[in-house]
């Protein structure tokens, strides 16, 4: 069986939004009854990143976990926040005058918001656009403390963002056959 499903999210402006989607597949899951198989996750936004670790409990005032402050502040050192045109090649004459002509509501034709080499940068070397996991048993196999992230490294301004799901696996069906004589 093949089933496709998704999860939504909203980003936040001004830092690498991170994002424990570990509920909401398990959740995707449960619904549909799966036992045994897969669950592929897929983000197909370019500037964001899909990576596998632990909850570290403890947050800042802005709720973000520590780990991710501190994997935030690890990539910030690689590939530095983009302040103003002119810090990487990135974007060229040629992008710009794409992406101002695109037409989508979903990319407003404005050169400030081209100003995301970083983003491409940290998701191109930190995580992968998506990951697969097992089903065994009813349960996606992560482990005792194992949790599933999200994290869009664009930090110009809030995105809605799309996470696509596929489950490729079987329904065990109960039969039950009464037998009257």
């Amino acid at each position: 069986m093949i089933i496709h499903d998704s999860i939504k999210l909203e980003t936040v402006a001004g830092r690498p939004s991170f994002h424990d989607i570990t509920d909401n597949i398990k959740d995707i899951v449960d619904k549909n009854s799966i036992t045994d198989g897969l669950i592929v996750i897929s983000s197909s936004h370019t500037t964001c990143s899909l990576f596998f670790d632990e909850d570290m409990h403890d947050r800042n005032y802005f709720g973000d976990d520590f780990l991710h402050v501190d994997i935030a502040k690890m990539m910030e050192k690689i590939a530095p926040t983009m302040r103003s045109e002119g810090d990487y090649h990135s974007p060229g004459v040629k992008h710009i005058e794409f992406g101002l002509n695109l037409g989508d509501s979903e990319f407003p034709p404005e050169k400030w918001t081209m100003l995301n080499t970083d983003a491409h940068l940290k998701s191109s070397l930190f995580g992968s656009n998506s990951m697969t996991l097992i089903i065994k048993d009813k349960k996606i196999l992560l482990g005792k403390l194992g949790k599933v992230f999200f994290v869009d490294w664009d930090q110009l301004r809030e995105r809605n963002r799309n996470i696509n799901i596929l489950l490729l696996g079987e329904k065990n069906v109960w039969y039950i056959t009464f037998n009257f004589k």
